[in-house]
């Protein structure tokens, strides 16, 4: 069984641990950058744990419909955020399949429509698209000059998506 809760500084080690096993080292986030968005933004942080421990984890924050964080770039608070940007999800390769990462986006969701947000948006990488579609994210082909070039760090095939929140 699999549930989520909200990420806690004690959850860094397994967080940039699970990090190390999805991404690839240029894809790697410092536990510097990671600790200072869960500072700045608690309330948008969760992991999901089994029986064994953190499985797989969520960042993200409130921001702006086309604004796009660099890879490694501080959260930007926003005073009129319309959107909870999805920054990072990553499940552990022993959590796959088992529902860790829809638990992560559903609370997510949730969040974002008590927060009153009209939508959600990140970027999608490792030929993620799929997953995110079946959560109703499309891709954003146009945006903001200032977004490109932070899109840009995310390495080729990256993509921003989007959707509204009901």
């Amino acid at each position: 069984m699999i549930s989520t809760r909200a990420m806690t500084e004690a959850d860094l080690g397994a967080v940039l641990a699970i990090q190390a096993e999805c991404y690839g080292p240029a894809m790697n986030e410092t536990r510097e950058t990671v600790l200072a968005r869960l500072r700045a933004f608690p309330h948008t942080a969760w992991v999901a744990h089994d029986t064994q421990g953190a499985c797989a984890y969520l960042v993200a924050y409130e921001s702006r419909l086309g604004r796009v964080t660099a890879l490694g770039g501080d959260f930007r608070r926003s005073e009129r955020a319309d959107s909870l940007y999805l920054h990072d999800l990553a499940v552990s390769p022993r959590a796959k399949g088992r529902g860790a990462g829809r638990l992560l986006v559903e609370q997510a969701l949730q969040q974002a429509r008590h927060a009153g947000l009209a939508h959600s948006c990140l970027v999608s990488v490792q030929d993620s698209q799929a997953f995110w579609r079946s959560f109703g994210y499309e891709p954003r082909l146009e945006l903001p000059a200032e977004s490109q070039p932070a899109l840009q760090t995310y390495g080729p095939g990256a993509c921003y998506m989007a959707r509204a929140i009901a």
